[in-house]
């Protein structure tokens, strides 16, 4: 029987794949850090719920007791991201762990960024155990709007802290949490690492243009919003310097041959927030 630990299952993107694993029948175990956090994975398909801290040694041992496959994510802000996952990694091999599927980033090989290069140095100390494993490098994830879009449409300003001109591929997470599902259930994705991205790579002038042409109403571009790297300057800075000079670029065909559709696609995503929080101007 194929027992499965999911961590990061009440988070926004890795919870997606507790529900896709549901949809398959999985028996799956949630690894979450408090009490208050078991319902929210009981209802989206948890048949079991270990509670822990990646950071707690301990609790990560008593949570792979048992377990024959590993859905692995790291929160964006943890420190010593690499040190913890080759610690995940392990604890896996000690505990008897089949297959170990690690939801990555796009283009890991990036080592002057912190949160890429960490992603590469877990995904190395898979490579060098007997573990079977699959590697997701997911785009920026369409679920990042969600957390500004009533800003965006009531304020009428998209701002993002690098160029507006550079080109990024972007995915949805749902997507991404399909191909989990596969990788986790199935064979087909074994011993691989795969690119995941949506069709096109869009700077924010055209990304403003379309929420605009969605929503009625009138969006600007802007570069702007400092907050966020001044609270995590060593780990954003790289990246948001990189993204200001180089953009970061995928292509859609891996993920639309694993889905065997085309992948969801941004316009989709904004016209699904725009029902929820429509323009009020």
């Amino acid at each position: 029987m194929n027992k499965i630990l999911a961590f990061g299952a009440t988070g926004p993107f890795a919870g997606l794949v507790l529900p896709e694993l549901a949809q398959r029948n999985a028996e799956v175990r949630a690894f979450v850090r408090k009490s208050g956090d078991v319902p929210l994975v009981r209802r989206n398909g948890a048949s079991e719920v270990a509670i822990g801290d990646l950071t707690d040694a301990d609790s990560v041992r008593q949570a792979l007791k048992g377990i024959t496959s590993i859905f692995y994510v790291s929160p964006v802000f943890l420190d010593n991201q690499a040190a913890i996952g080759q610690r995940v990694v392990a604890q896996a091999v000690e505990a008897g762990v089949r297959r170990f599927v690690f939801s990555s980033v796009i283009h890991p090989v990036l080592n002057g960024l912190p949160n890429h290069a960490s992603k590469a140095l877990v995904e190395e100390a898979v490579l060098d155990s007997n573990l079977e494993f699959t590697f997701l490098h997911p785009a920026i994830l369409f679920q990042n709007y969600e957390r500004t879009w009533r800003g965006i449409i009531e304020n009428g300003v998209i701002i993002e802290p690098w160029s507006n001109e550079t080109r990024h591929s972007r995915v949805d997470y749902r997507d991404v949490a399909k191909v989990a599902a596969i990788a986790i259930t199935e064979d087909r994705l074994t011993n691989g690492t795969f690119e995941l991205c949506a069709e096109g790579t869009l700077n924010r002038h055209e990304i403003a243009a379309m929420i605009g042409d969605i929503t009625g109403c009138t969006i600007e571009a802007r570069r702007g919003g400092a907050d966020m790297l001044n609270k995590f300057p060593d780990l954003l800075r790289p990246m948001f310097e990189h993204y200001d000079r180089y953009g970061l670029r995928g292509n859609a065909l891996t993920l639309r041959a694993i889905l065997g559709r085309d992948p969801q696609t941004l316009r989709a995503y904004f016209e699904e927030l725009a029902g929820k929080a429509p323009c009020v101007h």
